[in-house]
């Protein structure tokens, strides 16, 4: 309903060409950073009930597939393909950690794949963002405007930085430096210094052990036969690992520009507020799984 609503105008608010914004009158909110909690729980919950049926594709995956469909071409009108990405992978990733038949699981990710890659192909403006992506300097006053600052950012830094606060690309060089390049600021004012630190001390250490405590809390919620809360708690870690991993790949170069925020870090109420309602589910999960194996109950 919130998807439906954020394309209706006077209600959706549009910025650069993109209606993801809900107007709730003293602030706006990104409804899809919402969307993912909702599929987090939605797909945890559909498992549970077509546990018997998750080698179906008729029983098992088709009604989920549908909720999907629908799920994702209101995103996609917004348009919005890296938040389309993150709540299939999110979806796919709960599914096939409820059971999913690999089969069903392997052929619906080749399915996605070539939707994308379709999508990209018939959209002119995406079309001419992954030709710049192959070559950014070619395209540097254009679709590779965003990144090849990115990378100048990153070139500025080099070693030690030029200092904290004396960044010059985030002087409105560097489009939405506070929040999907925030990475990219940090490179220049700090250098290979910082954000190696920022790397290590961030994503090595405490993105990586916020997924794995994530997945550990999963698994023992499903060993103490509590399986929804379980694939609630592993869904929030795939959600946080996967948005890190394009983030990082964004503002590097590896991966194609996409507007996803650092989760924690980036600049963004409806980001923030959504990842910590996430891990507030998984604090939940883990106060239970320890009452439980207490002997209380609850």
């Amino acid at each position: 309903l919130l998807l439906i609503l954020v394309l209706i105008p006077g209600i959706g608010k549009s910025v650069n060409g993109a209606r993801r914004w809900l107007n709730l009158g003293v602030t706006y909110v990104q409804v899809t950073e919402f969307v993912k909690i909702a599929v987090v729980i939605g797909a945890a919950a559909f498992t549970v009930k077509r546990q018997e049926y998750m080698h179906s594709f008729t029983k098992g995956f088709a009604p989920m597939f549908v909720v999907m469909g629908i799920t994702s071409s209101l995103i996609g009108l917004q348009p919005d393909l890296g938040a389309t990405v993150v709540v299939l992978m999110i979806a796919m990733g709960v599914l096939f950690l409820g059971g999913l038949d690999k089969r069903i699981f392997t052929v619906v990710f080749l399915l996605a794949f070539a939707l994308g890659v379709l999508m990209i192909y018939l959209s002119p403006w995406r079309l001419e963002r992954m030709i710049s992506y192959t070559d950014v300097w070619a395209y540097a006053q254009g679709k590779g405007y965003q990144l090849s600052h990115s990378l100048i950012a990153f070139g500025r830094g080099e070693l030690w930085g030029v200092g904290l606060g004396a960044s010059v690309e985030k002087l409105h060089y560097l489009p939405e430096a506070h929040t999907d390049f925030i990475l990219s600021v940090i490179a220049e004012e700090l250098g290979f210094v910082g954000v190696f630190v920022i790397l290590f001390a961030f994503y090595s250490i405490c993105f990586y052990w916020l997924v794995r405590r994530a997945f550990e809390i999963g698994r023992q919620a499903v060993r103490l036969e509590k399986v929804f809360s379980g694939l609630v708690a592993q869904g929030v870690g795939v959600w946080i690992g996967v948005q890190v991993f394009i983030n990082g790949g964004v503002v590097t170069g590896l991966l194609p520009t996409k507007g996803l925020t650092l989760p924690l870090i980036s600049y963004g109420g409806s980001s923030l507020l959504a990842t910590m309602v996430g891990i507030a589910l998984l604090l939940r999960v883990d106060r239970e799984n320890r009452i439980l194996m207490r002997g209380g109950i609850v």
